[in-house]
């Protein structure tokens, strides 16, 4: 005998066998009408019927075995003998029978499936709605009630009361979400005999065939049917062997499992765990953890069985990615509602974050494995980055590989996706184009900074040019080689063995220090745009906090930020948040150290560049001085240097009288470059007013107000002729 070619044809074989059940129970309910009565109408009772009911609340005391015989019990017998036998058949043939499968996941009785079959009926042909209303007495019940399938498959009182356990909360066809029990809205209090069973929606598509994700899920999730093999991974080799423990030997059965992974977005956390789908044959549902979480606590749980009962059906892994958002004190009772689900769970579930984390509490239910997956070498990134410009669209001749490589600390995705958008940027440009040029790789590589930064810090566009340096040529070589540290650290730190050698302090720490509009900012610029890196000024105002413990959140949101964005931060008037550590005479101060202590942590910690710009270099602690991998002075300019600085700051198109001496501006008014800049705009906005033609007049009168804003001696001599 052939097995069943579908799940389907077993399907409707199983309704057969309930057609015979419906069967009989008519033609019992036939039999025990009252003479002359009319069935299913519902609206009142009479005497026979009350005498009718009397007698079958004495006859409750039959034990099981004086229950009537069905009417159709040999017919009953052979189709479950022969339904029996076909499914022997499909299990040899390797037939996939999805009614068999929900049987042997939740372990479902014979009861459990008859229940479940009878409550899908009306979701397959509308006529068993009508049989159910006339069974029911009752035209409005057109769902079977826990009454009806008691009294449909026990063949006694007794066993009706055993098999009513099988409704109750514990039950596994009410855990799992199979089926729901629902109250008649006329009656709410209602006995659970008189509650109705409605089949998830879920599972009626299930067991029709269906392939696609609960609706209720597609908010948060997608699945994918995974192509990678754990080969195509690049990962270590002592990482790939643990990985593989997680695979079980062949013919056995996989082992229940949590995993977390741990990293940044790119690192190749949830490809990896399509490989290991990929070799136990299992598709793999992505959860978006966060957008879970804003639906609210109710439906977050509602959302984690919904998760776990789908990848039970397909079978699948599930991968919560951003498990972040959950390891927070505000949201410690939905990371407990997880976890308590997940532990229970038989398959292999990923949890994907990106800070380190174990679980508060042992598991005890299942294998917990917690794996980090680091950024990528500037070996690794540059074999990235090569891989990623093959194609039909590749690198121009200006692109430098090498640069980019050492230049943004990305992951593997972050420079796919580059890549991606610099083709986008040049094919907008010119859509024949097969080369991207620098620039847009440059432009994108920022685009994949983590843009959170700009809400901690404000963002800097550099405009300035070496050339728009004025300084001394030791201070000017100083910079260049805190660009040449950047530049060439790749070589130092990997190529040359360094980074073994040191656990800490791998990343540029730089102290500008000098007067107020020396240049501190603008050097910084330079320095940013020479790097092809952002530029973040850090507002203290935003991070010092008169609240305990507040200072120090602030500033690790800020380097944990800074690090996915290859950022360099740089703190102005450092010297307010990073002054002398004092001595320990109250809470206060004993705290205001640990701020400090802190801070020398995370600046050590931070592999890019910080720079601390202060106007008063002797205020600074000298546990900072020491972390400074350079210290550069930026002094007040003297006659010259400000002759070179009105010369640069005006603009060649401004039209100017032939009186304008910038040489009499230098030696009279001793002013930084920031005053001299505020001055030149502040006198082209009066000339603008006055005769479009910039005078010395007009340049005395704007010094004369910087000189009142600076709170600076006015003398008539400076101002004369």
């Amino acid at each position: 005998m052939p097995g069943y070619a579908h799940s389907q044809e077993h399907l409707l074989a199983e309704l057969q066998r309930i057609a015979l059940l419906l069967h009989g129970e008519v033609l019992r309910c036939r039999r025990a009408a009252p003479q002359g009565g009319e069935a299913g109408h519902g609206l009142y009772i009479t005497e026979e019927q009350v005498d009718a009911l009397l007698a079958e609340t004495e006859a409750m005391e039959m034990e099981d075995g004086a229950a009537e015989r069905h009417p159709f019990c040999a017919e009953l017998s052979a189709l479950e003998a022969h339904i029996a036998q076909r499914k022997a058949e499909s299990r040899t043939a390797g037939t996939h029978l999805r009614l068999e499968r929900l049987r042997e996941v939740y372990q479902l009785t014979p009861f459990d499936i008859d229940a479940l079959l009878i409550g899908l009926a009306p979701d397959i042909a509308l006529p068993y709605e009508t049989l159910y209303a006339y069974l029911q007495d009752d035209l409005t019940k057109k769902r079977p009630s826990v009454a009806l399938v008691l009294r449909l498959l026990c063949p006694s009182p007794a066993a009706q009361l055993r098999a009513r356990q099988r409704f109750l909360p514990g039950g596994p066809l009410l855990t799992s979400d199979l089926l729901h029990l629902v109250a008649d809205p006329a009656q709410p209090q209602s006995s659970l005999l008189n509650h109705a069973l409605v089949v998830d929606e879920r599972v009626v598509h299930y067991l029709l065939g269906a392939n696609e994700l609960d609706v209720r899920l597609t908010p948060y999730a997608h699945q994918i049917v995974p192509q990678v093999r754990l080969a195509d991974v690049r990962l270590a080799d002592e990482v790939a062997q643990r990985l593989a423990r997680l695979l079980p030997a062949p013919g056995a059965e996989s082992t229940p499992c949590l995993c977390y992974f741990q990293g940044p977005y790119g690192v190749g956390k949830q490809m990896t765990a399509e490989a290991l789908c990929t070799a136990l044959g299992q598709e793999l549902v992505v959860m978006d953890t966060e957008q879970a979480l804003h639906a609210g606590p109710a439906t977050f749980a509602t959302t984690v069985r919904l998760a776990l009962r789908e990848a039970r059906l397909r079978p699948a892994a599930l991968y919560w990615e951003g498990v972040d958002a959950l390891l927070t004190d505000e949201q410690r009772p939905a990371l407990a509602t997880l976890l308590r689900a997940l532990e229970a769970h038989p398959g292999l579930i990923f949890l994907a974050g990106t800070t380190p984390w174990e679980p508060a509490d042992a598991l005890h239910r299942t294998r917990f494995v917690s794996l980090e997956f680091p950024l990528p070498t500037a070996a690794e990134r540059l074999h990235l980055w090569q891989a990623a410009l093959q194609g039909e669209v590749t690198g121009g001749p200006d692109v430098d590989v090498p640069a980019l490589a050492n230049r943004f600390r990305l992951s593997g995705g972050q420079i796919r996706d580059a890549v991606a958008t610099a083709r986008h940027r040049t094919r907008w440009r010119d859509p024949n184009a097969t080369r991207v040029g620098m620039a847009d790789l440059t432009a994108a590589c920022r685009l994949q900074s983590n843009r959170r930064l700009a809400t901690l810090a404000q963002k800097i566009t550099p405009h300035y040019l070496w050339e728009d340096l004025i300084l001394p040529a030791e201070r000017l070589q100083q910079l260049r080689e805190l660009c040449h540290a950047m530049t060439y650290r790749t070589r130092v730190y990997d190529d040359w063995g360094f980074d073994r050698t040191l656990s800490l302090g791998k990343g540029l720490n730089a102290l500008f220090a000098g007067p107020s509009g020396t240049g501190k900012t603008m050097a910084a610029e330079v320095l940013a745009g020479e790097l092809g890196l952002d530029l973040y000024k850090i507002d203290l105002s935003t991070v010092v906090s008169k609240y305990i413990g507040e200072t120090e959140k602030n500033l690790a949101r800020i380097f944990t930020e800074a690090t996915t964005s290859n950022a360099i931060l740089f703190f102005d008037e450092a010297d307010a948040l990073f002054g002398k550590r004092s001595e320990v005479k109250d809470a206060h101060d004993r705290y205001a150290n640990i701020e400090i202590g802190y801070l020398l942590q995370r600046m050590e910690e931070y592999d890019g560049v910080v720079i601390l710009a202060t106007n008063l270099r002797k205020n600074l602690d000298d546990a900072f001085v020491r972390r400074m991998y350079s210290i550069i002075e930026f002094p007040f300019p003297t006659a010259p240097d400000r002759r070179r600085i009105w010369a640069r700051t005006w603009p060649s198109v401004v039209p100017c009288s032939p009186e304008v001496d910038w040489d009499v501006m230098a030696q009279r008014f001793e002013t930084a470059g920031g005053n001299i800049r505020n001055i030149a705009l502040a006198a082209a906005f009066l000339a603008a007013s006055d005769g479009g033609v910039v005078t010395m007049a007009h340049l005395f009168h704007a010094t004369r107000r910087e000189y009142q804003k600076l709170g600076r001696v006015i003398t008539e001599a400076e101002f004369a002729g």
